[in-house]
């Protein structure tokens, strides 16, 4: 019952928040092309509900001229890739905004657990063993709140599944309240890599990623 009633407030929840957020939506655009040439989105393929692929949406953060697929942590200095504003809106998490798109669409919801990309074999094994693929992925999630780039593959998808497994309208709260701390606390964010990939995983690549024709990264999301 509640998924259903989930689905219907995420969707009116997208809908005002992109009305709210229109002007900031609409400053950080103009920031974006004025900093440096090229689109201001992206698109990266994902995993949705039921593994089922889709085209996650986010704002532009990387250069054009940044190596195609090549995840951050096997760039050479990295940072030199980084526009300016996208070092700020990585940091804020607000180049994750244009998912509310993805919302509206139903390839996601606001809370859940955070869309792997395609080619993140391992995290979507140990998420089938927990349910976890069998929600809509969501803008911020349980995982997101308790380490985010920090934590390895394994916590990470015990987390989402126990986010599965308490899903309600209490836990979704909950989620929303800590993503907002962990964001303006900036905590568990890693340029570059997850704890996973500090411990040479051999991961391809993690949820910050980039990887589109016009460049790639690979910081983990939020």
């Amino acid at each position: 019952m509640y998924k259903a009633v989930k689905n219907v407030m995420d969707r009116v929840l997208a809908f005002l928040g992109l009305i709210v957020l229109s002007p900031l939506l609409l400053a950080l655009v103009i920031a974006i092309k004025c900093d440096s040439p090229g689109p201001v989105l992206f698109k990266q393929k994902r995993v949705g509900i039921y593994k089922k692929h889709f085209n996650i949406l986010k704002f532009r953060t990387m250069r054009i001229d940044t190596p195609k697929d090549t995840p951050t942590h096997l760039l050479k200095n990295p940072e030199q890739y980084i526009t300016k504003a996208g070092a700020f809106l990585r940091r804020t998490s607000l180049d994750e905004l244009p998912q509310i798109i993805n919302i509206l669409k139903g390839d996601m919801a606001v809370v859940g657990p955070r869309p792997a990309l395609w080619n993140q074999y391992d995290l979507i094994a140990e998420r089938d063993k927990y349910g976890a693929n069998d929600v809509l992925p969501g803008l911020t999630g349980w995982a997101q709140i308790n380490g985010r780039d920090e934590l390895p593959i394994d916590v990470k998808a015990s987390l989402d599944g126990e986010y599965v497994k308490k899903m309600g309208f209490l836990m979704d709260l909950k989620c929303i309240v800590g993503t907002v701390k962990s964001v303006l606390k900036q905590d568990g964010v890693v340029e570059g890599g997850t704890g996973e990939l500090e411990r040479g995983s051999r991961r391809k690549g993690n949820d910050r990623g980039e990887s589109n024709s016009k460049g790639a990264s690979a910081r983990e999301e939020e």
